[in-house]
């Protein structure tokens, strides 16, 4: 495996296919490939596989071309908005839809309005209602998988199966040329039963099946169940998604799982839990990628944190209310510990951590909002003393005169400044919650932070703010969207218990903005792989995978503890570092991996064919940074020392670095 040396440039080390060549393309049509991504999320936002799909398909367009198109459910509502709706431009197309339409099923083609203009075949699964009882029995015929009645996803998962079957086998079929190569990517179970249908009836094509997070996992985890420590043999797999009421789900999982000719998963960490609760190996791990736009200039970003960071402060918590699955309970006693911390240090620094989760509310607290009022006429008010103070100062200076300290503030200005200072004051804590949420008395977050004393009491150096709905640029309290609320954090904390992959960290990446996560997300286990030494480059990883939860605990109060003490210029270096990560996380870096697992497809599914590999390298290793990981704790100098691991051939590189971080520094004037 590759070593990367010191801080040189990522784009420069990281070795991707030349799809710009075109080479790509031109080889798919030559040999006449096609390739579909099979997935309910297609046009279709219900979760995290639309991210991962919408991100990639423009890398992928690159790619295969006209080759390629993408195959989901038809929604109406997102259909209008998201969906260009065209007529079938090849024959091979316009003659399986023809054929689906005359059994009655509607069969949109269309162009998704993204990034990259993919094709796209959208069924419509109430057509196809008719024919569910007939498709039930054939697959209880065919894997003895029975789905109850009353199962309206599992219903919806047959019908949207049966119809890709049949749309790939028709297209098969009008391919003229005999040496046509197919191969059909599926995304989770929702979308497996089409693949164990393809196997079943064998339609020749290559078959690739992705899990994002198993069935079971996913349940155990959220029923606080010990999932790492008891998942080797100490499970009885099928009692325990019995007494779930998800068995026939399950089934429908691992029937796609063995049926697929190549079985990949989003991370090590869940490839592990594939091994145990579906019995199959994966054959390639396919790391979630984002799209990297670079910046113009090293400072942008930077500048960007200042400008968002006006309306808040210093930690951000964001994700679904899973309190155990997403590490709420640890964060929040984490917190309680770092505010020991800090009192008995006397470490003069306040902490704001928000914690972002949906909840059931009623409407904003009215503390919330009178608090934000009296901060709005407070600014106002400071706005016009300034205006006021600074037409003085002309005017006197205008005179030739020089100004004393008394023609700064009269005494009506003092008096606008004491009545809003007056006025902010409160005989009452702060609230917790920016809304009045239902049933507080039984929510997990508010009961946690009433156990740990974080009252938002003056003498406290961490403040809790718990905003129970997500974010968005039309909130009267932050009137941010979540991107712009990110940025204008210095920290992101995201000590999941269950996380597979975990795109909110490796948005914070691309922001430039340090965080911690775990080795038990699919997101610090690629880290950890991929980085010698990732803290250096603000990724914090929590053990919770080998450690105890006290050990796990103490690990992330003593981050949070070391981070609070940076001064700011080892924030703005660290920063930087981070930033320089984007490039690892890039789909034009992590495409590679879907790239090989459709080609092993193509060589299982037509033996004694040879297809080229287009020559994809791994991604190598990066070494820490020049400098010493910024950590207070281990040295009080205001910027990280100097190490002695010198690499002639990347000075000039590291000489670049250094000047970039000091153009940063000079023109940075908030932190």
């Amino acid at each position: 495996m590759t070593n990367f040396k010191r801080r040189a440039s990522l784009s420069r080390l990281v070795k991707t296919p030349e799809w710009e060549d075109e080479y790509l393309t031109g080889n798919v049509v030559a040999s006449n490939r096609w390739f579909f991504e099979v997935s309910w999320e297609v046009a279709n936002k219900v979760g995290g596989i639309y991210t991962v799909i919408k991100t990639k398909a423009s890398v992928t367009v690159e790619e295969l071309g006209e080759q390629y198109c993408l195959i989901g459910p038809y929604n109406e509502n997102i259909v209008r908005q998201e969906v260009e709706i065209l007529d079938p431009p090849s024959e091979n197309f316009a003659n399986t839809i023809k054929q689906m339409n005359e059994h009655g099923i509607k069969v949109v083609y269309g162009r998704w309005l993204i990034e990259g203009y993919p094709r796209v075949i959208l069924f419509d699964i109430g057509s196809a209602a008719y024919k569910l009882d007939q498709w039930k029995n054939e697959i209880w015929e065919c894997s003895h998988i029975g789905v109850p009645w009353h199962d309206q996803e599992g219903n919806n998962a047959i019908v949207f199966g049966f119809l890709t079957a049949w749309f790939l086998s028709e297209f098969h079929k009008s391919c003229e040329d005999p040496e046509t190569y197919i191969v059909a990517h599926f995304h989770e179970w929702l979308a497996g039963i089409g693949l164990v249908v393809c196997r079943t009836r064998k339609i020749p094509i290559g078959l690739v099946f992705t899990t994002h997070a198993t069935l079971l996992g996913r349940y155990l985890c959220a029923g606080n169940v010990d999932f790492y420590n008891t998942i080797k043999g100490k499970i009885d797999i099928d009692k325990e998604a019995g007494d779930r009421g998800i068995y026939h789900r399950y089934c429908m999982e691992r029937a796609a799982v063995h049926c697929t000719h190549v079985f990949t998963t989003v991370s090590d960490i869940t490839g592990f839990e594939s091994e145990h609760l579906l019995r199959r190996k994966p054959d390639i791990i396919t790391p979630n990628g984002l799209n990297v736009k670079k910046f113009s200039a090293i400072h942008e970003f930077q500048n960007l944190h200042a400008q968002a960071k006006e309306k808040i402060n210093d930690f951000v918590r964001a994700g679904r209310y899973e309190f155990v699955n997403k590490g709420a309970d640890m964060f929040i006693e984490s917190l309680a510990r770092l505010n020991h911390h800090m009192q008995q240090k006397n470490v003069d620094i306040t902490v704001i951590a928000f914690l972002i989760f949906p909840a059931r509310t009623n409407n904003f607290n009215i503390e919330s909002l009178r608090g934000q009022a009296i901060a709005k006429q407070l600014k106002e008010t400071v706005n016009e003393v300034q205006r006021s103070v600074g037409a003085r100062l002309y005017e006197i200076c205008l005179r030739g005169k020089i100004p004393s300290e008394k023609d700064l503030l009269n005494k009506e200005d003092l008096v606008k400044l004491k009545r809003v200072i007056y006025a902010s004051q409160r005989s009452n804590l702060p609230p917790v919650s920016t809304h009045n949420v239902v049933d507080d008395n039984n929510d997990p977050v508010l009961n946690a932070v009433r156990r740990c004393h974080l009252f938002n009491n003056h003498h406290d150096k961490v403040k809790v703010i718990f905003h129970p709905e997500f974010l968005s640029s039309t909130n009267p309290l932050f009137g941010l969207d979540y991107e712009e609320f990110v940025r204008g954090c210095h920290l992101g904390v995201f000590p999941s218990y269950y996380e597979p992959w975990g795109y909110t960290p490796a948005e914070c990446t691309l922001m430039g903005i340090p965080s911690i996560t775990t080795n038990l997300s699919g997101f610090g286990c690629f880290m950890q792989n991929h980085i010698d030494d990732p803290k250096s480059h603000g990724i914090y990883i929590v053990d919770r995978r080998y450690c105890s939860p006290e050990d796990s605990i103490r690990q992330l109060s003593q981050y949070l503890f070391d981070f609070a003490r940076l001064s700011r210029r080892q924030r703005i270096i660290q920063r930087n570092r981070t930033e320089r990560l984007s490039d690892l996380l890039d789909w034009k870096t992590l495409g590679i991996y879907y790239q090989r697992a459709r080609t092993m497809a193509l060589e299982k599914a037509y033996p004694g064919k040879i297809f080229d590999n287009y020559d994809a390298q791994s991604v190598g290793v990066l070494s820490r940074p020049a400098s010493e990981p910024p950590s207070p704790s281990l040295s009080r100098a205001s910027s990280p020392p100097q190490s002695d691991r010198d690499i002639d051939d990347d000075e000039d590189e590291d000489d670049h670095d250094s000047e970039e971080e000091k153009s940063v520094l000079s023109q940075s004037d908030r932190c």
